[in-house]
Order: C-alpha cells, then structure tokens, then sequence
C-alpha cells in the first residue's frame, strides 16, 4: 500500500505563492493601495524563501 508523497517545503511555498499573487491582483483592482503594498511586501517574502530553499 503506498501512502501518498508529502509535498516539499519548495511546493508548499509555490501554492503559497500563487495564493499570494490572486490576492494582490484582486487588491490591485479594488484600488486597495495599503492592502496591496502589505500583499506586494509578503509575495515577495515568500519569493525570497523560495530562491533560498533551493
């Protein structure tokens, strides 16, 4: 019986990622600006550890 792969710490912060970047676009369009700078700022946190997890 295999049990199913756990995901790695690269994919989790990939799904993440993306998750991030819907949220900032929907920011964007609602003209949200500080809702879309603290978004800006924590895609590109989650950008930085991805870069360092490789």
């Amino acid at each position: 019986m295999d049990t199913p792969a756990r995901p790695n710490q690269t994919d989790i912060l990939n799904k993440l990622y993306c998750m991030k970047q819907k949220q900032l676009a929907k920011a964007l369009e609602s003209g949200n600006n500080l809702r879309s700078q603290v978004l800006a700022a924590e895609a590109e946190a989650i950008f930085n550890a991805i870069k360092a997890a490789r």
